[in-house]
């Protein structure tokens, strides 16, 4: 290993020791899976629990795949009770985040007690915005309503006195709510309010002045988070938040000798969203309301101006990414914005302790120097960086954005220097191999000596795939077409819906597409049709489990966030295998430098991104070890393409395969009328 590929990981010293023995971690493992009646130890946590000694004993990363059902969550969190000082988890969902906090993390801390003879010590560490800030809320009544209610993109409303009476009633709960709280943790506020309320008294980590110049810092409920954090064995945290203190040095993250990076396959997407940037003008607007009171009115004017410059702009270019120089209106924004934004942080200079409003100033600073940088990056146009326009007809929004063409060498260069790094997530291996995703996170396929840095592991899954479920691709069918659902595609969506009687969740490419499919079955069908944007996802999610001949139709969201074990989903459709959209700029931009290098970028980039989403997508069917059912893809490519199609049938759970839609119905059918 070099200092090209990682820094070696400091090697974690061993803290588990019972009269003077080391305790290993299958000790804590079956410690923990013995405190559940009836419960033992699965193969693929032990074989996790043995990779993860092995990767820290040789100081080497490490990617795990294991599969829905493995129990991952003891697999990677028994061995990291024994690395000395705190040992970061990071997640990419809160859900997945309140899973360890709240329920993981509690029992196996009272089971491995007798073995470590402690009970190890956990907490969990949020972006500075999740927690109430009391500078914040002491002059929450002392802002401009409009901004919190015009915050959103969208059309401005005429009258909002109703809204800003409902959100001073929500202000003064959480007045109340400030002196009960231990805290001030947004999630543990029940029942929770609006974001506007919450806005006008939660601080931005850009905009906070610090505890040192802070009235209220001893008493900061983000500063305590992070004390509980330096003194606790595990810390769980989110991919934003890694990256963030990644990308800006923040040192939130306290010191750790061992980094667990579940749902892995999340983290370049989120380190990428953590370094995009964007220009709007409702955004240059609240910075000019911001900062008025603290600056003088020619720099306010200035702003507005170059606000007005940038709607402008923005109308005249259409939404898409931009592939030359900057369309000349919109640099002469930039322009603008940029000499407005820094005339006014002259203004504002230095952020003082004895400032008659530090808090106040400081926010001002934190907009104006976030519109300076971002107006700059965009001018340069780095090769590096990608740019375009966003355009929503729906609310409204207009955007200009610059995001880095790749964060795979700034995951090399900050995450895994002096620190061990284990990856999992049920989708790691794509067609059959972990070397796509290595790349994607910094990880190189070898190192220039030749040996690897990093190892890998696919721990498979209790699941009896072959027997549980069978994947039937539709290879009768005609390629799809440019956008919406084909009648022939149409018709066998009904065809398999039909013959089980609901029970199906439908993953969609685009939204017309889940709405001519919504419209068919609601017409030719009786059975009850969810369909997402109709009614908040969870609610739609917590109907489709209750009503077992219920049908649920989405796009994106669906094919990762959706957990419906058991038989209220016995059938899952996909409608065309998920390549990015050419109008996905990020996607178009990485392809595009593929083919410029002499590449493919169609290959390296679009089939690897449709690999992840495919596997995620159909992995919503096996649930549980129960679980039967079938998963339809509507696109014959699968079935037929050269080269790529084996490359995504690789990069999902192994069921049984047919091409048959006589094998699938008669499936179907017999899962209709079995006992439930």
């Amino acid at each position: 290993m070099t200092a090209q590929t990682s820094a070696p990981a400091i090697r974690p010293q061993p803290k588990g020791r019972r009269g003077g023995k080391r305790v290993a971690a299958a000790e804590l493992l079956e410690a923990a899976v013995g405190a559940v009646p009836g419960g033992s130890a699965r193969p693929g946590q032990q074989e996790m629990v043995a990779a993860i000694e092995q990767a820290i004993e040789e100081r080497r990363h490490l990617l795990v795949q294991a599969g829905t059902g493995t129990g991952k969550s003891l697999g990677y969190l028994t061995p990291a009770l024994l690395v000395d000082g705190p040992v970061v988890v990071s997640t990419a969902t809160l859900a997945l985040q309140n899973q360890l906090v709240e329920h993981d993390l509690p029992r196996l801390a009272k089971a491995v007690k007798p073995v470590l003879g402690r009970e190890p010590t956990f907490a969990v560490l949020k972006g500075r915005h999740h927690y109430l800030c009391m500078a914040r809320l002491e002059h929450s009544d002392e802002q401009d309503p409009g901004d919190t209610l015009f915050d959103e993109p969208g059309p401005k409303p005429g009258k909002w006195l109703g809204e800003a009476g409902r959100l001073g009633k929500q202000i003064q709960r959480l007045r109340d709510w400030s002196e009960k709280t231990q805290t001030g943790d947004r999630d543990e506020l029940d029942p929770g309010v609006e974001d506007t309320a919450w806005r006008q008294v939660s601080m931005p980590a850009r905009e906070c002045v610090g505890a040192a110049k802070c009235a209220y810092g001893q008493e900061c409920f983000a500063e305590l988070s992070r004390v509980r954090a330096r003194e606790a064995d595990v810390v769980v945290t989110n991919h934003s938040l890694l990256a963030v203190d990644m990308l800006a040095d923040r040192h939130i993250v306290p010191p750790h000798k061992l980094l667990i990076v579940d749902e892995a396959h999340e983290l370049a997407d989120r380190v990428s969203s953590a370094a995009q940037a964007e220009l709007t003008p409702d955004a240059v607007d609240r910075a000019a309301r911001r900062a008025r009171p603290v600056i003088q009115p020619t720099a306010a004017e200035m702003l507005t101006e170059a606000g007005d410059a940038l709607a402008v702009g923005l109308g005249e270019t259409p939404a898409g990414r931009i592939t030359g120089e900057l369309p000349a209106m919109l640099r002469e924004a930039c322009t603008l914005l940029d000499a407005a934004a820094r005339a006014g942080l002259d203004a504002i200079g230095d952020v003082k302790a004895d400032d008659p409003d530090p808090v106040r100033k400081q926010q001002a600073k934190a907009v104006l120097d976030e519109l300076s940088t971002t107006a700059q990056r965009l001018l340069e146009e780095n090769d590096h960086d990608v740019s375009w326009v966003e355009k929503s007809d729906i609310t409204n929004r207009r955007a200009l954005v610059v995001a880095p063409l790749s964060v795979a060498g700034t995951l090399a260069s900050g995450l895994y220097e002096d620190r061990t790094v284990v990856a999992t997530s049920a989708t790691l291996a794509l067609g059959g191999r972990f070397d796509t995703v290595a790349k994607a996170l910094g990880l190189p396929a070898e190192a220039p000596d030749g040996a690897h840095n990093w190892a890998s592991l696919d721990v498979g899954s209790p699941f009896d795939y072959p027997k549980q479920g069978i994947l039937y691709v539709a290879a009768h069918l005609p390629r799809p077409a440019a956008s919406g659902l084909p009648a022939p595609a149409a018709e066998e969506l009904l065809k398999l819906v039909t013959t089980l009687g609901g029970r199906t969740l439908g993953l969609f490419s685009s939204r017309k597409a889940a709405q001519q499919a919504a419209e068919l079955i609601r017409d030719r069908t009786d059975l009850p049709v969810l369909l997402q944007g109709e009614e908040q996802l969870p609610v739609l999610v917590r109907q489709f489990k209750e009503d077992r001949a219920s049908c649920l139709f989405g796009v994106m969201s669906l094919w990762q966030g959706v957990d419906v074990p058991g038989d209220a989903c016995q059938l899952v459709v996909i409608d065309r295998l998920p390549f990015p959209r050419p109008d996905e700029p990020l996607a178009a931009a990485r392809a595009a430098a593929v083919d410029a290098a002499g590449g493919s970028g169609f290959s390296a980039v679009s089939v690897p991104i449709a690999a992840v989403r495919l596997a995620q997508g159909v992995g919503r069917l096996i649930r549980a070890t129960g679980d039967r059912g079938v998963v339809a893809v509507l696109d014959s490519r699968l079935e037929t393409a050269r080269g790529y199609g084996a490359y995504l049938r690789k990069s999902l759970p192994p069921f049984w395969y047919t091409t048959r839609s006589d094998v699938a119905v008669g499936a179907l059918q017999r899962l209709a009328t079995a006992p439930g």
